[in-house]
């Protein structure tokens, strides 16, 4: 502590002008704890680029709103290129004008690697935080993240052993919702929090954040729901969404798809969803570490466009598509990819989940090993990297 209270003296009166780009929403929920422990130290410093509403509501200036860049697919990139492609190069030209102290790509590595390098030529020094999966395809963008960035801040541990090996700088920082959420979850908290029956059953749908996922999923989700509805009369069903917009378009695919059976949807609140509910079936991505942190059993369910899952195929050769079952190295939670993800295989695998909460007793007990692995006071330690990049000589 006492090193961090001599660093808050040293920087509390320096002004300084810190770039970000955040590409969807857990990018916006990094880049916002990024910038308030990055305040606490320099609370003169600006903020500026492209941000979500949490990072916004911290006060970083957005030049563009952060859903332009949330695009999924190679296909669904190609019909937005020309404009991903003018903002890129806009922020290419307001952030070498202005020159920041440091440059924050957060995630979105296809967009954000490209503007650091370029960033990085000019002078800036450039981050980016998230590492991309080159460690389980495409390793050869080692290189390019290497040319691209002075640090790479990761994640999950077994990233930052990747990076050693190719001796590119990385430190590992932990995850910010293993900060947040509890080591022990409090499933009748949460419950009232949402003002669900605490005797209640409940499953949660999480049929992704993207309009494009959630077209692909949300109708064999909801076919699946209405299944096991058959078989456990009493089951609710509660579904969170990012924002109201999704809110919307997920409530017409409920109405859609199954529109005789009784779903609880809330905007925002996720973490308290998963944390009420017995069981869980989501859709691949960042949520799947949020539900093992939140201790709820899970089927993982992903779909993509046939061109896209085949060139995928071709690229991924990891064994995991869920974080869980990456971080555990083993398969912990049941994945459904692709034509595998049909009502029958998610019926089969949520309803030992469903049936007895003692069954989930030693999977449970895994998910916490885990989050304590990760539980590294993840906002802090970017934050001190962030700092010591900045006050770093320029030697490159």
């Amino acid at each position: 502590m006492g090193e961090t209270d001599l660093q808050l003296r040293q920087y509390s009166d320096e002004q300084i002008t810190i770039g970000l780009v955040a590409g969807e929403v857990s990018g916006d929920i990094l880049g916002a704890g990024l910038i308030t422990e990055l305040k606490m130290r320099y609370p003169n410093a600006k903020f500026v680029g492209v941000a979500g509403p949490r990072m916004k509501a911290l006060g970083c200036e957005a030049w563009f709103e952060m859903d332009e860049l949330a695009v999924m697919g190679v296909v669904e990139v190609l019909a937005r290129l020309p404009r991903l492609l003018s903002i890129r190069k806009q922020l290419l030209k307001r952030f070498t004008a202005l020159q920041p102290d440091v440059f924050i790509g957060i995630d979105a590595p296809d967009f954000n690697l490209t503007l650091e390098h370029r960033l990085k030529q000019t002078g800036i020094k450039t981050v980016h935080y998230v590492s991309p999966s080159v460690w389980a395809w495409r390793q050869k963008r080692i290189f390019k993240i290497a040319k691209a960035t002075h640090l790479v801040l990761a994640l999950l541990p077994f990233e930052k052993a990747f990076y050693d090996k190719h001796q590119v700088p990385c430190l590992f920082v932990g995850h910010t919702l293993a900060d947040k959420l509890p080591l022990v979850a409090d499933k009748i908290a949460a419950r009232q929090a949402l003002n669900l029956s605490i005797d209640g059953q409940y499953l949660a749908i999480l049929p992704g954040s993207r309009t494009a996922e959630m077209s692909l999923l949300s109708p064999v989700f909801l076919a699946s729901a209405i299944r096991l509805k058959s078989q456990f009369p009493n089951l609710q069903f509660i579904v969170p969404m990012v924002n109201a917009t999704k809110k919307a378009i997920f409530a017409e695919f409920l109405k859609k798809y199954a529109p005789d059976i009784n779903v609880h949807i809330f905007e925002g609140q996720s973490t308290e969803v998963l944390t009420a509910a017995d069981a869980t079936l989501l859709a691949s991505g960042t949520a799947t570490l949020e539900c093992m942190l939140a201790k709820s059993p899970m089927v993982v369910g992903y779909k993509m466009r046939k061109l896209n899952y085949w060139i995928g195929k071709q690229l991924v050769k990891t064994k995991f598509i869920s974080l869980p079952n990456l971080l555990a190295d083993k398969p912990i939670v049941l994945e459904l990819l692709q034509d595998e993800c049909h009502v029958e295989n998610i019926v089969k695998g949520l309803t030992p989940l469903l049936e007895s909460q003692d069954n989930n007793f030693a999977l449970k007990s895994i998910f916490t090993d885990l989050h304590k692995k990760i539980k590294c006071n993840a906002d802090e330690k970017a934050a001190e990297a962030v700092i010591s990049l900045i006050n770093k000589k320029s030697d490159f």
